[in-house]
């Protein structure tokens, strides 16, 4: 079982990257492997509506985010990490997301997710829920924690005097290695996977506001 960790920060070596080698710590010791994906402070293409994954089942921009969507195929679980920017997560890790799950989102369903969101002060709530919604919209699994799923400080400095924050980091990496293993058990044990529908998408235009 391998679970991938995006480091959505400029910073490679910031708090971002400490809140994620808590919970790396954690999985590792319940024998789950994992990768730090950081994406570093090149500019990352948002989306341009083209299209193009829908035939080819891979990004037009050959860059980052194909190299990752190739992992996510052979991988179990995603976290994906942010700074807080004006009570949202970064725009890099943004546009990062919307081409991933638009070419790929297939390769995420019946796995597990999580996010984890690192500020000063505020803006953490709402920058965790925007997170989220990738994965509430693509038949994944969410991972919860003891807290929300954030941590405090400046710097990586600051963030190791959040007790509460390392506990909440800690505590997220023992449940999604719970769920992994279930979900590996289930399967050994032949417990299908859930049968969705998928085939209805509800326009509210009706017809009569298109005469």
């Amino acid at each position: 079982m391998k679970v991938l960790l995006v480091n959505g920060s400029p910073h490679i070596d910031g708090t971002t990257k400490f809140a994620l080698k808590e919970v790396e710590k954690s999985l590792n010791e319940e024998g789950i492997e994992t990768e730090i994906i950081d994406l570093g402070s090149n500019p990352i293409n948002d989306c341009v509506a083209c299209n193009y994954c829908k035939n080819n089942n891979e990004c037009i921009f050959n860059d980052i985010v194909n190299e990752f969507n190739k992992k996510a195929k052979e991988a179990d679980g995603f976290i994906f990490g942010s700074p807080v920017y004006f009570a949202h997560p970064t725009g890099r890790i943004l546009s990062f997301l919307d081409r991933v799950f638009y070419s790929n989102k297939n390769i995420f369903k019946n796995k597990v997710g999580a996010s984890i969101v690192v500020s000063r002060r505020s803006g953490t709530t709402a920058s965790f829920d925007i997170l989220n919604k990738y994965f509430t919209i693509s038949n994944m699994y969410v991972i919860s924690s003891s807290y929300w799923n954030n941590i405090y400080g400046s710097n990586k400095d600051d963030a190791k005097f959040d007790l509460e924050g390392r506990q909440t980091m800690y505590n997220l990496g023992k449940n999604m290695a719970y769920l992994l293993k279930a979900i590996s058990f289930a399967k050994t044990n032949n417990l299908p996977l859930p049968t969705l529908s998928t085939n209805e998408h509800t326009n509210f235009i009706s017809e009569k506001d298109k005469m």
